[in-house]
């Protein structure tokens, strides 16, 4: 019996506040709360339960662009002032915490860093891994939430210890290397894979590291397969990632295995973002029904194995 997980970067504006202004992707940006709010509608009309990884600034209603004592790289939070600071509905979402919180659908909210760190990147010490944790869990606490998964931004994993020490049980690991055999670029291998390969994305198995977590590795993220190719494809042979993404649960319905998928609220942009996520739960549920197919949060599957680790310890 296999599961489905699914993982959430929610990160609003936060995801992209370290790029240069005029590099941002303002659409995205622009569309992330209501793509926020669609993604949460959906995965409660198929009673689909996801990890939602959130920057703990959401849970802030107010900071003054003041972060004292808090050890980020110069200009960290440049874009909470100045001039023209980003516009605060996309720092701050405790209304939309809440809404995830009082879902009928047993939800994980977990940690996404408190400010969009990575965690490997030279600037990333251990000072400031560790104020990252501290602050994005006392938010958190502070709005009745105890988080145990982890996300690192930008799938950078990083400072794994300190995850430990702060509390969390689990993380997602970075998604297995492709077995595509040639010298093709990574492109090359999305259309490939989209268009005549016919092996699902790769099932994975959580395992416990030297710190105690639980890894549980990504197959597949949602959206690795945009721009033009993608809507040709999708006009001609439907949508590629869909078609990845039913191959997936198919085979986490017939073998042991996480199908574990993961997305942005801020890439569903359009109607067909949208629908790709619609046709996707809608098939989970489905086959749900028809199967043994379970459907986990990250927490729930840490639990279970670290359960079943210490029973067979």
């Amino acid at each position: 019996m296999g599961t489905v997980v699914i993982s959430i970067d929610a990160e609003l504006g936060w995801g992209f506040h370290d790029y240069p202004a005029e590099q941002r992707p303002t659409e995205r940006i622009a569309r992330s709360r209501q793509g926020w709010k669609d993604l949460a509608e959906t995965l409660d009309e198929y009673d689909i339960p996801a990890t939602w990884a959130v920057v703990g600034h959401l849970f802030e209603h107010d900071c003054a662009g003041a972060h004292v004592g808090h050890p980020s790289p110069s200009g960290w939070f440049a874009h909470e002032r100045g001039d023209e600071p980003m516009d605060e509905q996309f720092r701050f979402a405790p209304d939309l915490i809440a809404d995830l919180v009082e879902s009928d659908v047993d939800h994980d909210i977990g940690a996404h860093t408190y400010s969009h760190v990575e965690f490997d990147a030279d600037y990333a010490t251990d000072l400031l891994a560790r104020a990252e944790c501290d602050r994005a869990t006392e938010a958190a606490e502070a709005a009745g939430v105890t988080m145990r998964s982890f996300v690192f931004p930008r799938n950078r994993v990083g400072h794994r210890e300190i995850l430990a020490e702060s509390g969390f049980t689990c993380y997602r690991g970075t998604e297995p290397e492709t077995t595509a055999d040639g010298p093709y670029s990574a492109p090359l291998r999305k259309l490939a894979q989209a268009t005549v390969v016919r092996d699902p994305p790769p099932l994975v198995e959580p395992s416990v590291d030297e710190y105690g977590l639980v890894n549980i590795p990504a197959s597949l993220y949602l959206f690795g397969f945009e721009g033009p190719a993608r809507r040709v494809l999708a006009a001609t042979v439907g949508d590629p990632v869909v078609k990845q993404a039913r191959l997936g649960i198919d085979a986490a319905a017939a073998e042991d295995g996480i199908c574990h998928l993961w997305l942005h609220p801020n890439n569903l942009t359009t109607e067909a973002d949208l629908d790709r996520v619609r046709a996707i739960c809608a098939y989970v549920d489905r086959v749900r029904a028809d199967t043994d197919l379970t459907v986990e949060t990250m927490r729930s599957v840490a639990d279970r194995v670290r359960a079943e680790d210490l029973s067979v310890a």
